[in-house]
């Protein structure tokens, strides 16, 4: 959605902390850009190396790396980033408030509609969120266990399953690009797209 809606063909990544589980987060995001828009240029930046956690709690770095990607040019940055991801938005706010309506550039959430949670001065500057939909994974495992069918082990939550997603609140994605994100989602779940992990 990203590489589909950038203006200036730059899109940018902020990464909390530079340890596996948030490259899978990069790694998805690239491939999904570039799957998109081949020649789609993608920052890629993290907060704080491996092991230091502080990176998911500093909103202040958060917004001090995306200003820079907003200033190099990249009209909508990615974080997930934990609590630090509430700079990228503030981030997103300033730059625009100071080039114009025209130069408008976006954030985008992880985990939960950030729309829902930045607050009322933040809202239009969420293009969209990551979900992971934690509700759809606590209503199946009460409805296995009110139903007695619930089984030991992992259960894999993906697409398929409703596990992930994006948010629409806003409506700020064009009608078009939601047909072409969603002929991605189909493939995925076709297994036509394997989404890769590392970067």
């Amino acid at each position: 959605a990203a590489a589909l809606t950038s203006k200036s063909g730059k899109i940018g990544f902020v990464g909390g902390v530079e340890n596996d589980l948030i490259k899978k987060f990069a790694a998805g995001y690239v491939a999904g850009a570039k799957a998109a828009k081949a020649d789609i240029k993608i920052d890629v930046k993290y907060i704080t190396p491996d092991g230091d956690f502080s990176g998911f709690n500093a909103p202040d770095k958060g917004k001090e790396i995306a200003t820079k990607m907003y200033t190099d040019g990249d009209d909508i940055v990615y974080a997930a980033a934990g609590a630090s991801g509430t700079g990228v938005f503030k981030a997103a706010k300033e730059y625009t408030d100071a080039k114009g309506k025209d130069k408008k550039v976006w954030g985008i959430g992880v985990d939960s509609d950030q729309y829902l949670t930045v607050g009322k001065d933040l809202q239009e500057y969420v293009f969209t969120s990551m979900l992971k939909r934690v509700d759809v994974a606590v209503y199946d495992t009460i409805k296995a266990y009110n139903g007695g069918t619930l089984a030991a082990g992992v259960k894999v939550y993906d697409l398929k399953s409703d596990g992930v997603g994006y948010s629409t609140s806003g409506n700020f994605i064009s009608s078009a690009v939601k047909t072409k994100v969603d002929d991605f989602k189909k493939q995925i779940i076709d297994g036509k797209i394997t989404v890769p992990t590392k970067p």
